[in-house]
């Protein structure tokens, strides 16, 4: 297991004039450029040395031509990854790949629902989600993490065709318990909804919680009538671009029950899509940080823990009454400000133009009265943005 000693993440990389979207395009959101930044999900280390180096080779190589997915380096590595990180066994013939996470779900929403049904999501919702859904032309449909009943409610009716699933949760950083999945599982069948499990959050689980994979709960049947799973229509979607902070190579992979519906969702990707052939770096990082990367991956969590430790303990002594806990996933810190009655858009004010950070206000994802902070960077970046969000709210308290 590595730990954060063996690797520097503390040294601040400037990533200024990389085209990066977290830096250099702090002003399409916030309106101010040179802003220090809290705000989308990706972080400012370099990936693990494992990957950089494979790819560095793949680069030596010299020819970048197209490329196939299926080959065995790829479908093996991931199938190694669920075994060792998971515990979970995957048949890899159920295996898709896509260019990200969103464009697999928009490619799932198109098969699974048509215009005006409606597409059930826990809220607060990551607003990929919502501009997937709404931009479809499909009626999204909030339930509240953990109401089951409401839950069930909007399973029920007749026009809801799909459960988009964040499993660890975003916002939030919930993790689902195995118990929690099954229920969910069983609603979903029972109410004839099939099911898009979105897990990219999954590798940065903190310690204390375990990640179950929604093909674990769905079992061995294929997903079709008959099969022995229970008729349910279900994906898995997902990328180790976010724990190993890749993006920028693009690359995502999933795993369909229903042969069918992979046939399908293959047939759109390579024919109306035209995207046979996916980025090779993708795959190159893929294979080197689910081969080689997980010690990296054990550090840079670690920090991160320490990192939100940092700012619970700072909420914690300037404003006791929050009682807030970092996630149980990720490198998010969602907080809840409601106990302190602030006003939200003066709260932005101040950080924008006395403090001079971003931090994404809860209203992205439906949640007024919170704040979403990344602390996926160097220690004195986050300490500089936990302070600047206690100043902030002292000045609009009063």
């Amino acid at each position: 297991m590595g730990t954060p000693a063996q690797y520097d993440f503390d040294t601040v990389i400037d990533r200024r004039g990389t085209w990066c979207v977290q830096w250099d395009g702090v002003a399409d959101r916030f309106g101010v450029d040179g802003l220090l930044p809290f705000t989308i999900s990706d972080m400012d280390f370099e990936t693990a040395p494992e990957v950089l180096a494979a790819l560095r080779a793949r680069l030596d190589h010299g020819v970048l031509g197209y490329t196939d997915w299926r080959q065995d380096d790829f479908l093996s590595a991931v199938a190694h990854w669920y075994e060792t990180r998971h515990g979970t066994g995957i048949d890899t013939g159920r295996l898709v790949y896509g260019p990200s996470v969103l464009s697999q779900l928009s490619q799932l929403l198109q098969m699974w629902t048509a215009e005006g049904e409606g597409v059930v999501v826990h809220t607060p919702t990551y607003d990929g989600f919502r501009k997937a859904v709404l931009g479809l032309g499909r009626e999204l449909r909030g339930v509240p993490v953990g109401d089951t009943g409401a839950l069930e409610r909007e399973l029920a009716r007749a026009d809801a065709k799909v459960l988009v699933l964040c499993s660890p949760h975003n916002p939030t950083g919930r993790v689902w318990t195995e118990a929690e999945l099954r229920e969910t599982a069983a609603l979903a069948r029972r109410h004839g909804v099939a099911v898009i499990s979105d897990e990219i959050h999954a590798d940065f689980v903190h310690e204390g919680r375990t990640h179950v994979p929604y093909v674990r709960v769905v079992g061995d049947g294929d997903g079709g009538e008959g099969s022995g799973g229970g008729g349910e229509r279900w994906a898995l979607i997902t990328s180790a671009s976010k724990s190993f902070n890749f993006p920028a190579l693009t690359g995502s992979y999933g795993l369909i029950g229903d042969p069918a519906d992979r046939a399908e969702y293959l047939r759109r990707m390579e024919t109306a899509e035209g995207l046979a052939s996916p980025a090779v770096l993708a795959l190159t990082a893929h294979i080197a940080a689910y081969r080689q990367g997980a010690p990296w991956l054990d550090a840079v969590r670690a920090y991160v823990t320490g990192n939100l430790r940092m700012v619970a303990e700072r909420l914690d002594a300037a404003f006791p009454e929050l009682a807030w806990e970092p996630p149980q996933a990720g490198y998010l810190a969602w907080i809840d400000l409601r106990p302190l009655g602030v006003d939200d858009e003066a709260l932005q004010r101040v950080l924008i133009e006395r403090e001079k950070v971003a931090i994404m206000p809860g209203a992205v994802y439906g949640a007024p009265g919170f704040v979403r902070l990344n602390v996926g960077c160097a220690r004195s970046k986050a300490e500089a943005g936990v302070a600047a969000l206690v100043r902030g709210l002292g000045a609009v308290r009063g």
